[in-house]
């Protein structure tokens, strides 16, 4: 049975529903206890088996004055649309959250999902940027 997601006020409903799975699936398999790199092993294979295009570790440049004064690099940057940042925590930190949401600023997507893998199973929160959800 194919799910539909029909809400208008959702940025990228499936392809959403579609990754936050890929994370409940990961979980489901490994379980809990692992590091934040083995479950960002294993989502990237979870992407190239569902034939997105993404890139993993994905570069940004930290400007200040027009100078680049340090980097930064996001999890997956999914399909030109998704950030997806993935964390080993069980609860979300503000910490956590403002750096989703300077990376979806500065790569001017319209959507972020930050998923944590905890000991109890996967939480994840939807984070958008509200510039470019208006603007399109």
């Amino acid at each position: 049975m194919k799910v539909v997601v029909r809400r208008d006020d959702l940025v990228y409903p499936e392809l959403s529903y579609k990754l936050v799975g890929y994370a409940y699936e990961v979980f489901d398999e490994l379980g809990p206890g692992h590091s934040e790199k083995t479950y960002q092993r294993a989502y990237a294979v979870m992407l190239r088996r569902n034939d997105h295009q993404f890139g993993e570790q994905v570069y940004y440049p930290v400007r200040f004055k027009d100078e680049i004064i340090s980097k930064g690099f996001l999890d997956f940057k999914v399909d030109e649309k998704v950030i997806v940042e993935l964390k080993k925590d069980d609860r979300f930190s503000k910490t956590h959250i403002d750096q989703v949401l300077d990376y979806i600023k500065r790569s001017n997507l319209k959507l972020a999902l930050l998923i944590n893998f905890t000991k109890e199973g996967v939480k994840f929160k939807r984070i958008v940027n509200i510039n470019e959800a208006v603007a399109s």
